[in-house]
């Protein structure tokens, strides 16, 4: 007799189903799992009898061959543990093929036949209810399990339990979603002194989803602003959750049994390699920029970061996705994230300050901006200059704007651009940032003076058609920010004084 389990492997997002089958036939005793399995599922053979013998059964001394269908496909993970012992157990006739053939399993187990959770539960879960399929799982990931609208899930904290459940001896209970979901509290933006024109930047990036470079001294107040750019986004709508979601789900993040609601924000070190900042390594794991989907990358230090990692930013700066491609298989992982970065303005940290400037200045400003390419420069849409707060700043008792006040605006702008995305037929847009082509032309009509401003910036600083394309954007959400059905010039003034021009270099 052969029994057959339902699972799946893994090639980035995409699930991917496997037929796992066993044979148990008359000859010399052995275990064999063929079918590409990578080592931890070779291991998988000692956990499963140790599962076994911990509740009683014995696996039988006969020669007992595992497939994994189809076999030319590289299967990884431990979560096959689970599928192999119910595989056994299918094939012992101690449950039932016909019942076991109606869900898709996967878990790992522990020797005494625990089950513990495994990565990407959630696109398991949603494929099995596209597939109208049932959904065999750990019991501590359940609820995660939930919000995918699967109406028959089995979550269960042990082998033992899950045979008792298929016997009829006791009734596993349908998991409960996690409904309070405390929101997260980010730092204020009052907390601020002084800035006035870098939090209005601030806004301008969050209402229009536009990247940001900062650009100042040693605590200019570059890391506290991009701290506090979440507090003044809008929440994730359920789409964008639940796709941010799948990938923390992938790379084992989601915790409790709650799914992302809250927008990422992802800050790696300056010595992140090119492989966590992008995704890949041996599995072609999702890389930070992935981590960071419908959210914020913030990078400070931002010369500091290894050239080759930076470059690798600007395709997943323009398409959204990242493609990692290896030997055996090629992986996309959706990318579309939010770049804010930090940066001094030469390796002292002190240039512009008269009194603390190095001896090599402005030669070593050059050198030290001269790390971040050109071509990374114009997918930047604000690049501002931080200037060193002054001791007035922090004497002064004002009444400054919190991020609510801010976030109410930018929810408005973001209100409007989606009003104008249904008009011309994107529903599927979301900001400002991602207008392209006749898209872009149709939402931005220049009077002539305007363009005369835009054409002079352009023709003097010598800019690219996507440093053009972007000025542009940027002046829609300014627009958009203050109500203004058109861009008009002082839109597109207040855009151009955003575009920051290194020393004795233009952009």
């Amino acid at each position: 007799m052969v029994s057959n389990i339902n699972t799946v492997t893994f090639n980035g997002l995409d699930v991917l189903d496997v037929n796992l089958q066993v044979q148990i036939s008359s000859g010399l005793p052995a275990f064999t799992i063929v079918g590409l399995p990578d080592k931890s599922i070779g291991e998988s053979r000692e956990r499963v009898r140790a599962a076994l013998n911990s509740i009683g059964l014995s696996i039988p001394a006969k020669r007992i061959t595992i497939n994994l269908s189809p076999a030319d496909l590289l299967k990884e993970g431990a979560h096959f543990d689970l599928p192999v012992a119910l595989g056994l157990l299918t094939a012992m006739n101690i449950i039932s093929q016909e019942e076991i053939s109606r869900y898709l399993v996967l878990g790992e187990l522990s020797l005494d036949g625990t089950i513990l959770p495994v990565n990407g539960i959630l696109p398991v879960a949603i494929k099995a209810n596209k597939e109208n399929l049932g959904l065999i799982c750990p019991e501590e990931q359940g609820c995660e399990a939930t919000w995918s609208g699967l109406k028959e899930i089995i979550a269960a904290n042990s082998l033992l339990a899950l045979i008792n459940h298929f016997k009829g001896k006791q009734q596993i209970p349908y998991p409960q979603t996690q409904t309070k979901i405390k929101p997260k509290e980010y730092p204020d933006i009052s907390e601020i002194k002084g800035q006035e024109t870098a939090k209005k930047a601030l806004e301008i990036a969050a209402a229009g989803g536009h990247n940001m470079l900062m650009v100042g001294p040693p605590g200019a107040g570059k890391s506290m602003l991009a701290q506090r750019l979440p507090g003044i986004l809008p929440p994730l709508t359920p789409e964008e959750a639940l796709e941010t979601s799948m990938i923390h789900s992938v790379a084992g993040l989601l915790k409790d049994g709650n799914i992302c609601f809250e927008r990422p924000f992802r800050s790696p070190h300056h010595n992140a390699s090119t492989p966590a900042l992008v995704g890949g390594g041996r599995k072609a794991e999702p890389g930070e920029i992935s981590l960071a989907h419908n959210g914020i990358l913030f990078l400070d230090e931002l010369p500091e970061f290894n050239r080759a990692t930076l470059e690798a930013l600007r395709q997943p700066l323009e398409n959204g996705y990242v493609s990692i491609a290896r030997v055996n298989a090629r992986t996309t992982y959706p990318a579309k994230f939010q770049l804010i970065a930090a940066m001094n303005p030469c390796r002292c940290g002190n240039f512009t300050i008269a009194e603390k400037e190095c001896s090599r200045a402005p030669k070593c400003a050059e050198e030290y901006q001269s790390k971040i390419s050109g071509p990374l420069l114009d997918r930047i849409d604000l690049q501002i200059e931080i200037p060193a707060v002054s001791t007035w700043n922090f004497t002064q008792k004002t009444n400054i704007e919190c991020s609510a006040d801010i976030l109410k605006r930018v929810i408005h702008a973001r209100n409007i651009q989606q009003k104008r995305f249904q008009k011309y037929g994107h529903p599927e847009l979301h900001t400002n940032s991602e207008l392209k082509g006749q898209l872009l032309e149709d939402a931005v009509e220049l009077d002539n003076e305007a363009k005369q401003i835009l054409i002079a910036f352009a023709n003097k600083n010598k800019i690219s058609a996507r440093t053009y394309d972007r000025i542009l954007r940027l002046a829609r959400t300014i627009a958009d920010l203050q109500n203004y059905e058109k861009v008009v010039t002082m839109h597109i003034a207040e855009a151009v004084s955003y575009r920051r021009v290194p020393p004795n270099r233009s952009i």
